[in-house]
């Protein structure tokens, strides 16, 4: 292993994103806010370009002055796409104090590093700037290479962004009496035809989690289903794809579409819950160590679900499996 090679460290886990997300947006808090935290991925709200940086052999000097004329409080240090360490605010305080500005930034850059990954849901950015004090994060890709630089800025930045534009829809549908889509939908009976699509659910597959969420959020828009009634079935389809990855053997997620109602049903291959009232209630959860590292697992998703449903059913079974049906009327 070179010298250079950054120790990455974990994510921590003294909170989990569901906790944070509890506390961010409140229990009774609008489903928009949920939905937007999971809508996005890291990816969607880093800075991928013209990324500041530094090479080892630059001087803790260089890095004071960019740091200065940037008015930033850190910088990757990079050979290419490769991340070697960060220089921070820190490091040029401590090189004030110990005269060697003039040193190369390999000497002195951070190398035990937290970083996240391109595809993780922001959620996961959420949970990182609550456990640690950083301002900002390098993300890398699958391969390992470095591929942006996410900050609490850019995450308020576009939270703000998204909630302006959901608000401005908001009070455009108050405006107007009904729009000829939807009021061409309801005059037929709501939806005009039966369907039903289903999705794969890999075991541990995170650079997938929640993309199944968004083709039913998707699907339902383009027939005409009410944003109200999608941003509820969103929730709970996210709640429920995300508990087929991490906690289960793998499974599906399928969605049914009539004219009454909106259905979803998340089928496992196990291992099952032995206590399926107690795993429905808040903050109960049979996450392990790993799940939990990585900020899951505290153990709102099937309350989530619950809350948002019309009608909500779980069956379990060891090691057979779960099997959740949620119901949403339209």
């Amino acid at each position: 292993m070179s010298e250079y090679e950054p120790k990455i460290l974990s994510g921590g886990e003294s909170r989990s994103d569901d906790e944070i997300m509890a506390d961010y947006v409140g229990k009774d808090s609008p489903l928009v806010v949920m939905e937007l935290l999971q809508r996005f991925r890291v990816k969607d709200v880093m800075r991928g370009s013209n990324i500041i940086s530094l090479t080892r052999e630059d001087t803790l000097r260089t890095a004071k002055e960019r740091l200065r004329d940037n008015k930033i409080s850190g910088l990757p240090v990079l050979d290419g796409k490769r991340l070697f360490g960060m220089v921070s605010v820190n490091q040029i305080i401590r090189a004030l104090e110990g005269g060697w500005l003039d040193d190369p930034c390999s000497k002195h850059m951070s190398t035990s590093l937290v970083v996240l990954e391109e595809d993780m849901p922001l959620t996961f950015a959420l949970k990182y700037f609550h456990n640690y004090t950083f301002g900002r994060f390098p993300v890398l890709n699958k391969e390992h290479e470095f591929v942006g630089i996410i900050s609490q800025r850019d995450m308020t930045n576009v939270l703000l962004k998204e909630l302006s534009n959901e608000v401005s829809r908001l009070e455009g549908k108050s405006n107007a009496a009904v729009r000829p889509a939807e009021a061409s939908a309801r005059s037929e009976g709501a939806i005009p035809y039966y369907s039903m699509r289903q999705f794969l659910v890999v075991r541990n597959d995170m650079a997938n989690a929640g993309k199944a969420a968004n083709e039913i959020k998707r699907m339902l828009k383009d027939v005409g289903i009410s944003a109200k009634v999608i941003r509820r079935v969103a929730v709970a389809a996210y709640e429920l794809e995300i508990n087929v990855c991490i906690h289960s053997l793998g499974g599906s997620i399928t969605v049914v579409l009539d004219s009454n109602k909106v259905t979803i049903i998340s089928k496992d291959k196990g291992p099952g819950i032995q206590d399926v009232e107690w795993a429905c209630q808040d903050g109960t959860s049979t996450a392990n160590d790993w799940i939990r590292s990585m900020g899951f697992g505290a153990g709102m998703g099937l309350s989530n679900c619950k809350r948002v449903a019309d009608v909500f059913n779980i069956k379990s079974s060891v090691p057979g499996g779960t099997t959740v049906i949620c119901e949403f009327n339209i």
